[in-house]
């Protein structure tokens, strides 16, 4: 397993630690102390979740299994997989943080900047790292045993 995968494989399980105890503040906030959460802890929560653990889970395993790229492959960039993982790294954290602070503050300019900004960069990162990747999404072999008459 080489150093970029091990990224995105870390900062999942990192990020899902962080999505686990957001998740048992709100409900122990709600059982305990009657405070239902806010919009902005769920959403905080869900994305931490799902796009911080979740999607870097899938691509970091993605980048690890899938085959390695052709010659001729001209959008698998080593060096663009690994700014997409900053990217999304970066912008979820943004994200997550932006949201907690909102759920105790009013909302102002700045925080919805750094929310749009964040949730822009979630969007990307994942779009070109799936578009680097596209090349990779191939058969390596089981085209000639389908042809044969091989089922999987």
């Amino acid at each position: 397993m080489f150093s970029t995968v091990r990224y995105f494989v870390k900062t999942s399980i990192i990020f899902l630690l962080i999505g686990i105890i957001s998740g048992l503040y709100s409900l122990i906030a709600r059982n305990y102390f009657g405070e239902w959460p806010h919009t902005d802890i769920v959403s905080a929560h869900t994305h931490i979740i799902l796009i911080g653990s979740v999607m870097m889970m899938i691509m970091g395993v993605a980048l690890w299994f899938f085959p390695r790229p052709d010659k001729e492959d001209k959008l698998y960039k080593p060096d663009l997989i690994l700014a997409t993982y900053f990217i999304i790294t970066i912008s979820t954290l943004i994200r997550f943080v932006s949201q907690v602070i909102s759920a105790f503050v009013l909302h102002n300019e700045l925080l919805k900047f750094l929310l749009t900004i964040s949730a822009l960069g979630q969007v990307l990162g994942i779009i070109i790292f799936f578009f680097s990747m596209w090349g990779r999404i191939r058969s390596v072999g089981s085209h000639i045993r389908e042809s044969k008459g091989e089922k999987f």
